[in-house]
């Protein structure tokens, strides 16, 4: 018996019309999948049903991903692959592996000689990159900055010198909620002339992309609180 297949089925970034971010090839390897393994069941359902996805919702089977999930629980998520049955793997926006917990998945179905099929999808943080106008040849993707103020500024710190020493755009995201922390540190502990973008609801109605230094970005006054963004430095 062939294997099934691991599936990397990114989902939109905001509420915008599903079709502007699928291709509708994908619905055809969506509804090859019964089993989905998801950061959220809920928003995963959502997300399934404006697909397109023939199957009931109900008949599904869903299984949780996240930051807690046992090491033990990841690996069996893959058995049903071994039996020929194709698995989804659902980001909670975005592409799946990509800054979620996803990757540990893919990495298990290396191992199990299963064969891995990332889909075209929508990516935050490239969508934010290639807007910038930042060196899109050297870049380093640092995820989220360290909760405590004074380790955060170090780490903004350590950032601007890699991004001058090696010519690269440094990239961050924040938890909303704490965005405004993270422009406040920005612009008071940033050198001047160090260049920003802040590229805030990606793919919306509302989206907004922000290039400035961070001696300007003092002045701006942002309101960008629980609102979801990429932030990118260069340093010249």
């Amino acid at each position: 018996m062939d294997k099934g297949k691991l599936i990397l089925i990114p989902c939109p970034l905001s509420d915008s019309d599903i079709s502007s971010v699928m291709p509708e090839n994908h619905r055809h390897h969506i509804n090859s999948c019964s089993t989905f393994i998801v950061e959220n069941v809920r928003s995963a359902r959502r997300f399934l049903i404006k697909a397109g996805i023939t199957t009931k919702i109900d008949d599904l089977k869903f299984i949780t991903l996240n930051k807690h999930t046992s090491a033990q629980s990841i690996s069996q998520m893959l058995d049903n692959a071994n039996k020929g049955q194709n698995i989804g793997l659902i980001s909670e926006a975005g592409c799946p592996a990509i800054a979620d917990p996803g990757s540990d998945i893919v990495a298990l179905a290396h191992k199990m000689h299963i064969r891995v099929l990332p889909l075209v999808g929508p990516s935050s943080i490239l969508l934010a990159l290639m807007a910038s106008g930042m060196n899109g040849q050297q870049f380093a993707f640092n995820g989220y900055l360290p909760k405590e103020r004074n380790e955060r500024i170090k780490k903004i710190q350590w950032l601007e010198q890699l991004s001058k020493k090696n010519k690269q755009t440094q990239i961050l995201i924040e938890t909303p909620y704490r965005n405004k922390h993270l422009v406040d540190d920005l612009s008071q502990c940033c050198r001047p002339n160090t260049h920003i973008v802040i590229a805030v609801n990606l793919t919306s109605k509302n989206e907004r992309i922000i290039r400035t230094t961070a001696k300007e970005l003092k002045k701006l006054n942002l309101d960008i609180y629980k609102k979801p963004a990429v932030f990118l430095l260069h340093t010249y």
